[in-house]
């Protein structure tokens, strides 16, 4: 592995000169420097000097052709600068002290000795001198590059203080480990596994911030693992942690819930980066622990688990401070249809039972069918391959009824109001049921959606019921 180099950008030249007259010896610090090692993109640049960080980024901006303004946080001694090529973060170093009851530190003016001590894992203390007698120099106190070579995340001083001090620290060791594909080192693992309570004083906000993150990985699936066997998940996400285990009585014994969970999440990763389905994948099995049941005859089953878990989202997405608006509604869509493609896989396709799915489903049925494909699981390679060729039958009939019938978001012509002034009532039950009847016959391919024809069931409908037919004379 490469020792970081600093990008040949005059804007570090810039800030090296502003420090040198200030007398504020000045550094690039943190990620960026450990994305260059690792030879990813990055383009978040935070600088420590040890004097006046917003001082030093206020001269720099002057100092610049295009002379940005300058953002200040003053309640948190920062200052941030936005470039072409970079966002640039200023800061004073500085040392913290915690007390038990918070993450937020008290902060005073420190050494640059004291500000990489503080820092959450060695890879991200690592740091690039901004300085004339030493510009670009590698300071590396922790061996931060050792451990990038290594594949580690381990904290740079004692993990129990670490952690204890700032309890977040033990997601972002896990997100870390899942977006870079690291191992945990062993001590740093275990003082996890010591100091999980302490996540309790931590905001939900944050906690979902780091656990989208994992979620949004290559391979999410490592990211639960570890929260999983640190102990954290049955804290932050408890019905999540439930879905481990195996229960078996004689010969009938159900899968692993919590597995096939991840795999399944796995495998949704692989069509795309959409977010909120791959929160439909984590959650689309989540009720199977409430509604598991011992039958002598099949064995386990978790009848109705899809409309329960559909239910439960959201008051998940309530608790893990997620957004309840469309995402939250899609989410819940994906979790009640799930079983419905493979239903169809398993019977005779009809036009009328994919009429009902496209009904149901709308613009989200390319997500349903591609988490349906993610929940096959087996270790029965020839079982998905079936399941798979029966899914594209499914897809094919998908589309030829869509084609034909322009069912995704259809809205039936007959409203409600037509059925009202049709046969003079009022809105009641005998409205729904009209309504219902005149759905129910477009779906099940008896009568097009298109007006005429579904004016005249209508009439029939109402002769039928003995319903005196209004003096209006509708027409489309």
């Amino acid at each position: 592995m490469k020792t970081p180099q600093l990008p040949d950008l005059p804007l570090f030249q810039t800030i090296a000169e502003a420090a040198g007259e200030l007398g504020y010896p000045a550094y690039v610090i943190g990620g960026f420097v450990r994305d260059l090692a690792l030879e990813r993109p990055s383009k978040d640049v935070d600088v420590v000097c040890v004097g006046d960080g917003i001082r030093l980024a206020q001269e720099v901006g002057r100092r610049l052709p295009s002379q940005p303004r300058v953002t200040v946080f003053r309640n948190f001694g920062t200052a941030m600068l936005p470039t072409p090529e970079v966002e640039i973060e200023f800061v004073g170093a500085r040392r913290e002290s915690y007390r038990s009851e918070s993450r937020k530190p008290e902060v005073e003016a420190g050494t640059l000795e004291e500000d990489l001590a503080r820092r959450d894992f060695t890879i991200n203390a690592l740091g690039l001198s901004l300085n004339p007698q030493d510009f670009g120099t590698l300071i590396d106190r922790y061996d931060g590059m050792g451990d990038l070579k290594r594949k580690i995340i381990r904290t740079p001083l004692d993990p129990d203080i670490t952690f204890s001090d700032d309890p977040l620290r033990m997601m972002r060791a896990v997100r870390f480990a899942t977006q870079l594909d690291f191992d945990i080192e062993p001590e740093t693992f275990d003082a996890i596994a010591r100091n999980k309570e302490r996540i309790r004083i931590v905001s939900q906000e944050r906690i979902t911030d780091e656990l989208n993150k994992i979620i949004m990985t290559p391979k999410p699936s490592y990211g639960f693992k570890l929260l999983f066997h640190s102990g954290l998940l049955p804290l932050i996400f408890p019905r999540m942690a439930q879905l481990h285990g195996v229960e078996k009585v004689g010969q009938h014994a159900h899968k692993d819930n919590f597995y096939h969970t991840l795999q399944v999440l796995d495998n949704v990763v692989a069509t795309g980066s959409d977010l909120w389905l791959r929160w439909a994948a984590i959650l689309h099995d989540i009720a199977k622990p409430a509604t598991k049941r011992y039958d002598p005859k099949v064995g386990w089953t978790f009848h109705g688990h899809e409309d329960k878990g559909a239910r439960w989202v959201p008051h998940i997405f309530t608790e893990l401070k997620l957004p309840l608006g469309e995402e939250m509604r899609q989410v819940q869509k994906l979790v009640r249809l799930h079983l419905r493609p493979i239903a169809l896989v398993k019977e005779t396709v009809t036009d009328s039972a994919v009429r009902r799915l496209l009904f149901e489903t709308g613009d989200d049925i390319d997500r349903l069918m591609q988490l349906c494909k993610a929940d096959i699981t087996s270790k029965d390679h020839q079982r998905v391959a079936r399941y798979l060729r029966n899914f594209e039958r499914v897809e094919e009939k998908l589309k030829e009824v869509e084609e034909k019938d322009h069912l995704r978001n259809f809205k039936p012509v007959i409203t409600g109001e037509i059925i009202m002034q049709t046969f003079n009532l009022k809105p009641s039950r005998a409205v729904g049921e009209l309504k219902e009847a005149v759905l129910e016959a477009i779906l099940e391919g008896q009568i097009r959606n298109e007006f005429e024809e579904a004016f005249a069931f209508l009439l029939q409908l109402g002769k039928a019921k003995g319903l005196p037919q209004g003096h209006h004379s509708l027409t489309k």
